[in-house]
């Protein structure tokens, strides 16, 4: 079943529920990543929850999502784009923990001392905008839902998912966004409420149903319709040009050393993996660039 975003509204207004699969996706990222099973499922959670949060962002934009906490995997970056593209990487893909209770330790892994910043690029050409929270649980969905509730002021309820098979591929992965809107009815919510509640395992839902099938187990039979289906897939923003400007904030100082210590450098993207190589001319090239931008 390839990769989706369903976005759903109710007939009457007022709540919209989206609901996601993204398990191709989040099994190429976690490759790539070389993470340990505790750390893809932390992962493939993030994933789902990017991917969530960048359907509610308009054509153009793109949000990103970085959790820090105080737990072994340092740190989880996820950016998701409103074409359905997602990325993601982690601080220490080798960190792993023991179950806890027969559950995934995310939370430990993770760390729950620490906090959730979102910061979204609204396409205007200035400064993202960002927003910072802590850290509730470490969960992941319980974390984007208490920022959008506090941050946004947006009541929101957020439920993300994944589960590794027996050859350690991950089995499932996504989840769902339940918004209360302006209009929102008190018997519709308190509905929703009661049926997120009651909804089977959520990685067993996906399995069995997909994303179609979360959503109609969260309206049950409240009138809604369907406003949006479109793919979700791995798409990495790395290019010469933007490792050439990250370079250049070193400043002229900066390069020169590196010039002068190793006569090259290395950049490696978190998300893709890929080297960049800046032999000696290059780096006199980009000295010179950055001597001009700092004035004589």
């Amino acid at each position: 079943m390839a990769d989706q975003m369903i976005r759903a509204l109710c007939l009457a207004g007022g709540v919209r529920i989206l609901a996601c699969t993204v398990q191709e996706a989040a099994q190429e990222i976690c490759l790539l990543q070389q993470t340990s099973p505790t750390a893809t499922i932390a992962l493939s959670r993030g994933l789902a929850g990017g991917a969530l949060m960048g359907a509610l962002m308009k054509d153009g934009q793109r949000t990103a999502l970085k959790f820090e906490g105080n737990g072994p995997l340092s740190k989880m970056i996820i950016e998701a784009d409103y074409d359905g593209a997602i990325r993601g990487c982690v601080g220490n893909p080798s960190a792993d923990l023991e179950p806890l209770q027969g559950k995934w330790n995310v939370a430990g892994l993770i760390g729950k001392a620490g906090f959730l910043t979102v910061s979204k690029d609204l396409g205007f050409g200035g400064a993202p905008y960002q927003g910072v929270v802590q850290l509730v649980s470490s969960e992941i969905g319980e974390d984007l839902a208490y920022y959008l509730t506090d941050s946004e002021q947006t009541p929101t309820a957020v439920g993300v998912t994944a589960s590794l098979g027996e050859d350690g591929k991950i089995a499932t992965s996504g989840g769902f966004l339940v918004q209360a809107l302006p209009k929102a009815d008190d018997d519709v919510i308190e509905k929703i409420l009661k049926q997120i509640s009651d909804l089977p395992p959520l990685a067993t839902l996906l399995k069995e149903e997909g994303a179609e099938g979360v959503i109609r187990h969260l309206f049950g039979d409240i009138p809604h319709t369907i406003l949006e289906t479109h793919g979700l897939f791995f798409r990495c923003g790395c290019q010469g040009q933007k490792v050439e400007r990250a370079l250049l904030t070193l400043g002229a100082d900066d390069l020169k050393d590196l010039l002068a210590r190793e006569g090259k450098a290395e950049v490696t993207c978190e998300f893709c993996r890929k080297g960049y190589h800046f032999g000696a001319k290059e780096l006199e090239t980009l000295i010179l660039q950055a001597s001009g931008e700092q004035g004589p």
